[in-house]
């Protein structure tokens, strides 16, 4: 088992996570106008550069609107939020992330991995499946959870990019953070082996070059964490 080390959390990250935390829970409700910055100073005992700094980065993350000349206010982050959003909204609720929250996620994922799938075995040379297979086995040949989760994402950047279209990659580096701690859940109840396993049964199918297949292979993936044997939520 690894054990990651232990960081004491800033005044500017407790002030965050609070205010977050009120905003995810209800306690601040979409639209509310929040006090002006010196009276939370006051209340929560920090000072003002840290409520300041806070809003801002609360802003960027989608939980706030900071309206000149008006005021701060709570945003409507599920309508107008960001990658940034939904990472927080996942650190916040944890094993509490509602089930249609998840499903959502990995139902993008799958339309993503259908286009990346197609892209590549239309595309793909003899060296990029010659990479995808190391990429494969390196999943395999990890030393901790950490390192296959990373030669994961390597693996499916590499798929997103060998396939020729230039968006694809981007997409997959944006969602990094997400399908991270993902897959990091999955190795915590299941372990390296099977993910490995996935992995393998998918350069396979690839290998085969029917498109068909290799969606279908994705899909019985997606729908085995969503709702089958091998759930992560």
């Amino acid at each position: 088992m690894e054990f990651q080390k232990l960081n004491a959390p800033s005044l500017k990250d407790l002030f965050i996570s609070q205010i977050r935390e009120n905003i995810l829970s209800g306690q601040l409700p979409v639209g509310s106008k929040m006090p002006p910055e010196r009276e939370i100073a006051d209340q929560m005992q920090v000072s003002r550069a840290v409520v300041n700094s806070g809003f801002e980065l609360l802003e960027r993350q989608g939980f706030l609107e900071i309206v000149p000349r008006q005021g701060v206010f709570v945003a409507d982050y599920c309508k107008n939020g960001n990658i940034d959003t939904l990472i927080a909204i996942m650190e916040y609720r944890g094993e509490m992330i509602k089930p249609s929250e998840i499903r959502s996620i990995l139902e993008f994922r799958r339309a993503v991995e259908h286009l990346a799938t197609d892209v590549f075995i239309m595309n793909a040379t003899d060296e990029d499946y010659i990479r995808m297979e190391e990429l494969t086995e390196k999943i395999g040949t990890s030393d901790n959870v950490t390192q296959a989760v990373e030669a994961v994402f390597q693996f499916q950047h590499e798929l997103a990019a060998a396939g020729g279209n230039s968006i694809l990659p981007l997409i997959y580096v944006s969602f990094k953070p997400i399908t991270t701690r993902m897959w990091m859940r999955f190795c915590s109840r299941y372990g390296v082996k099977l993910l490995y396993e996935k992995h393998r049964e998918l350069y396979e199918t690839l290998r085969q070059g029917d498109c068909t297949l290799a969606r279908a292979c994705t899909d019985r993936h997606m729908d085995d964490i969503i709702d089958g044997m091998h759930r992560i939520y």
